[in-house]
């Protein structure tokens, strides 16, 4: 900072005012000094200054799966948020690992960041810690057993039970889901509406047509193979994520099964391609963006109790609606 005074010809107190945007001094001064910082490559020690006002302005965020167009989305929507505030994001991909969660938790912690945003790993009490230290948490997609805090969730219930009853109202009965991983939040509450929907129209949900995944790639295909060369196969399969979509479409390709001529496709999750698709995939949209928006506001309204946004109350469960895409994956049961 001295040698950006006396190049700008300026005292040292008016580098630090205009480093700090504190006000004060003229343009043409602020000028200057900006002019020396370029010149001489100087930036700002933000170690020293997150040491001398208690804050970093960082905040990290922990997601599950960064190959996931979900996630990345969710993250594009809250760092947005976050740089208009005036805040930088330190992203983490725990690939649905808790050691390895824990360990970036860890090391963001460490690096002194403000707050978290997390899609956690599990279900259990694992969080409980964090909670009790009054950590500025808030999370995203899925929730631990119990939690009371901050978080911003879709309406996964209504997100599936809607999606079964569009393929019950085509007249479908022969109705197969595969679900998500049945030890998270999101994968209970959307197996949980495709049962509802089942039970209001008094259709069974069959063993055989009741596929445990685990939102990956591999156990969409592996389970759509499985469905597609059963004796008498559905005529219509949810998948509980894009991922196993994704999956799932490989093996109704590769069985060569006509869609939705012969069985109809409905995935949870809307991405960028898949209306480029051939047919076009009826899905089940979550509002990404808006996730990560709320996230962030949430998160501030953590970070700064007195200016809080009255929209995402800091400590308050938030639950956004989904939209049904109705596409060219979904059509009536093929007569018997």
């Amino acid at each position: 900072m001295v040698d950006v005074a006396r190049l700008a010809d300026v005292s040292v107190a008016t580098v630090s005012a205009v480093v700090n945007d504190k006000g004060g001094v003229s343009d043409e001064r602020v000028k200057r000094v900006r002019d020396a910082m370029v010149a001489l490559d100087y930036h700002p020690d933000q170690i020293a200054r997150s040491l001398k006002v208690g804050k970093t302005h960082v905040i990290g965020m922990v997601v599950p799966d960064i190959t996931n167009p979900f996630f990345l989305e969710v993250v594009q929507g809250l760092e947005t948020e976050a740089l208009q505030n005036s805040y930088s994001l330190i992203l983490c991909n725990s690939g649905e690992d808790p050691q390895r969660e824990r360990d970036q938790l860890s090391t963001l912690f460490s690096r002194r960041v403000d707050g978290v945003v997390l899609g956690c790993t599990d279900s259990s009490s694992a969080y409980d810690g964090l909670i009790r230290r009054r950590f500025p948490l808030v999370f995203i997609d899925r929730l631990p057993i119990g939690f009371t805090g901050g978080a911003i969730v879709s309406d996964n219930v209504a997100g599936a039970h809607e999606a079964t009853r569009h393929l019950i109202e085509l007249g479908h009965t022969r109705i197969a889901i595969i679900a998500g991983e049945l030890r998270l939040s999101n994968g209970i509450d959307r197996v949980e509406g495709f049962r509802k929907a089942m039970q209001e129209a008094h259709l069974p949900v069959r063993e055989e047509y009741f596929s445990r995944g685990d939102f990956q790639i591999e156990s969409g295909y592996r389970h759509g193979l499985e469905l597609l060369r059963l004796a008498e196969p559905p005529t219509a399969i949810l998948a509980c994520n894009n991922k196993m979509t994704l999956g799932l479409m490989r093996a109704v390709g590769e069985l060569r099964v006509p869609c939705p001529e012969q069985v109809s496709i409905l995935g949870f999750d809307d991405f960028e391609w898949a209306a480029n698709f051939s047919p076009k995939l009826t899905t089940v949209a979550q509002p990404t963006h808006e996730i990560g928006r709320q996230a962030m506001k949430m998160l501030l309204s953590k970070l700064k109790p007195s200016g809080g946004d009255s929209e995402t109350p800091a400590d308050s469960l938030v639950v956004l609606r989904t939209e049904l895409r109705i596409r060219e994956s979904t059509a009536p049961p093929p007569a018997r």
